[in-house]
């Protein structure tokens, strides 16, 4: 991979959702302006359709696929490669060192394999000859990283609550120890104290391995699990983007204050219940 000190350059990026029909089309992001430095970690938040989603699905290399949105305006640079520019072989190889977790990514796991096999997929579809044991050794580690027990190996997915599934989806995403990690709402739909464990999952497996990474989440609250630094997005623009605290001190709009005000009124309602 290209040397550089940011696993993600975002320049004035604008992305669009293809259609065949004209009006159909929307643009979801638009020009969004960031960086990841390399090994840090940023948090997106925003409310439902304000282009999280479509700014993760471009990070993680979909853009220009059929499963992602076109690149309409701007760059976007991605451990160095220009993703405007990415033929699909360079795409392949530049896949192998991204983890994607999608939105309800434990409902995509195979229903049809262990957990274990779904966990190792990726390592042989990668190399049909890799070595078992050492598969095997390989998920076990992730498996016990990601807080659950090695006997999880050997069950289906149906078997595990949606949490679980969450953090299996997690491991998976890691397997091919990748440098860049793009986790879009990995607790969608999971209860409050399963969504505490998932983010903290996130936070352990960062310092241990060091990846840079994208994590979409709806609250403010969560982020700070994982991240001192947030871009806020508000109808497919970044409205605010820098330390968590500084974000809701100094809020530059409108809907940022209305999160910095939600946040202060739960601090109140937190110390009068103490009292």
């Amino acid at each position: 991979m290209t040397k550089t000190p940011f696993a993600v350059v975002a320049d004035d990026l604008s992305l669009k959702w293809e259609s065949r029909r004209a009006e159909s089309e929307h643009v979801a992001v638009d020009g969004a302006t960031f960086q990841i430095p390399v090994g840090e970690i940023l948090a997106v938040i925003g409310e439902t359709g304000s282009g999280k989603s479509s700014l993760a699905q471009a990070v993680a290399g979909l853009a220009g696929t059929a499963h992602g949105p076109s690149i309409v305006g701007g760059s976007l640079t991605v451990l160095g490669r220009s993703m405007r520019s990415l033929g699909s072989r360079k795409r392949e190889r530049l896949g192998l060192h991204i983890g994607y977790v999608p939105q309800d990514a434990g409902a995509a796991l195979d229903p049809r394999l262990m957990i274990g096999e779904n966990i190792a997929a990726p390592i042989f579809a990668r190399d049909p000859d890799f070595d078992q044991r050492d598969a095997a050794i390989a998920v076990a580690t992730l498996v016990d990283a990601v807080h659950l027990p090695l006997t999880t190996m050997n069950r289906f997915p149906h078997e595990l609550s949606r949490g679980q599934r969450q953090r299996v989806a997690i491991a998976r995403a890691l397997i091919l120890e990748p440098t860049l990690l793009v986790a879009d709402d990995p607790t969608s739909g999971v209860d409050v104290n399963g969504r505490a464990v998932i983010l903290d999952i996130v936070r352990e497996l960062h310092e241990q391995r060091e990846f840079s990474a994208l994590i979409v989440s709806h609250t403010i609250s969560e982020v700070r699990r994982v991240s001192s630094r947030v871009a806020v997005m508000h109808r497919g623009i970044i409205v605010a983007l820098g330390p968590v605290d500084e974000v809701l001190d100094s809020p530059s709009h409108s809907y940022v204050e209305g999160l910095a005000r939600v946040i202060r009124d739960l601090k109140t309602a937190e110390e009068l219940s103490a009292i």
